[in-house]
């Protein structure tokens, strides 16, 4: 399948690198994840949409993915294409007081690039490691500010090829969900409005809040970031120390001693490892306090 997958996208993608079993470990921050058939790399907005069409057309399935901060991959891996969205198409435009980024577009790179034209309202998101479009998709957030905070439009695909634009007001942004995840829409650029402020004032409030990440959250290791969702009333990480799981590992997963809201690799865990943590914490915090954890990590790939 492989062969006829390459043979196939490599015909009608002429300038996308194509890349066969490839090791998903290598594309996201948990450092997890076996072999994808075949992953594509495109270099433009055109070809992203290109690929998905031949894969329609073809009835291959396909995943779009961003840096990979928020994925943890089965040790088969994945069947089909992966679409990896973060190496071409990352441009970034600045007019006023308005920053336009494609999906792939990294947070931290289009937050260095406010601070440089003294824009403000970003700031909370300086540290956050996760491309554009996926920080819209689920409306990241961090230190009381979120992606719906600054989100003027976006632009996406929807299911049948259309390219669609929606206002702010029209992308049911909620805590860590939006209406691309409803409606399995595909993020192309994101028009963030933003204010001006006043340099150094920005950057001190980046500095603070990127100390208050590297002493709090256990940014030395691999992740996927938040393991879970905070719950309505609760801090996840709270009720996981409150358990008694702090530092609790199985093979070479654990739940962070630094910060009990991660799990983290402690250098060859596979996603079984880390799915069987998970498991573990649900079942304790449901015990303990009768509080249902839903990851917030993604998990996907072939089981």
């Amino acid at each position: 399948m492989e062969n006829n997958l390459n043979r196939l996208l490599s015909e009608q993608l002429k300038f996308a690198k194509i890349l066969i079993d490839e090791p998903m470990k290598n594309h996201t921050s948990f450092k997890i994840g076996g072999p994808v058939d075949v992953m594509v790399i495109p270099t433009c907005e055109e070809e992203l949409v290109e690929a998905i069409n031949i894969c329609k057309k073809n009835d291959i399935d396909y995943y779009v993915m961003g840096n990979g901060t928020n994925l943890l991959v089965s040790d088969k891996g994945i069947r089909g294409v992966v679409i990896k969205n973060s190496e071409g198409l990352g441009n970034i435009s600045v007019e006023g007081n308005t920053i336009k980024a494609q999906a792939g577009a990294l947070v931290t790179v289009v937050s260095k690039i406010a601070l440089k034209n003294s824009l403000t309202g970003l700031e909370f998101a300086s540290g956050i490691p996760g491309s554009i479009g996926g920080a819209v998709t689920m409306n990241a957030g961090a230190y009381g500010g979120e992606m719906k905070d600054i989100v003027a439009k976006v632009k996406c695909l929807d299911g049948n090829g259309n390219i669609v634009e929606y206002t702010r007001d029209e992308m049911n942004f909620r805590y860590r969900g939006s209406r691309i995840e409803d409606e399995n829409l595909i993020a192309l650029e994101v028009e963030m409005e933003l204010r001006k402020g006043n340099f150094e004032k920005i950057e001190k409030t980046m500095r603070e809040l990127t100390e208050k990440r590297n002493s709090k959250q256990p940014l030395h290791l691999p992740s996927g970031g938040s393991t879970f969702k905070r719950p309505e009333g609760h801090f996840a990480g709270k009720l996981i120390d409150d358990s008694g799981l702090r530092g609790v590992r199985y093979k070479d997963a654990q739940i962070s001693d630094k910060h009990c809201g991660f799990i983290v690799n402690l250098g060859n865990a596979r996603c079984k490892d880390v799915t069987t943590l998970i498991q573990l914490v649900q079942k304790v915090v449901k015990d303990n306090f009768d509080v249902c954890l839903e990851p917030e990590i993604k998990i996907i790939g072939e089981k």
